[in-house]
């Protein structure tokens, strides 16, 4: 014959409902990153369009921002890499 515990008869209806807990927020968390990805990329795509729209309107501006943005990035790592061989 053999003997059951009550409390570890209890304790399986207690771990069943813990783990569909941990399965629904799994799936509520997975839910969230996929809807923040596809609104991360809807913008993107919209920061794209506006920035072609841009270039096709005033394409010598751009090329000016394009131009001291260049300059910009060149000033910032040569000082980096000055810093780096003096340092």
């Amino acid at each position: 014959m053999i003997e059951t515990n009550p409390s570890s008869d209890s304790a399986i209806p207690l771990m069943n409902r813990a783990s569909e807990q941990v399965n629904l927020l799994g799936k509520r968390g997975l839910h969230s990153v996929r809807e923040t990805s596809q609104q991360l990329r809807n913008k993107a795509l919209r920061v794209s369009d506006s920035t072609v729209k841009y270039v096709k309107d005033e394409p010598v501006n751009a090329m000016l921002i394009a131009a001291a943005a260049g300059a910009a990035v060149t000033a910032i790592f040569s000082r980096i890499i000055r810093s780096r061989s003096h340092g």
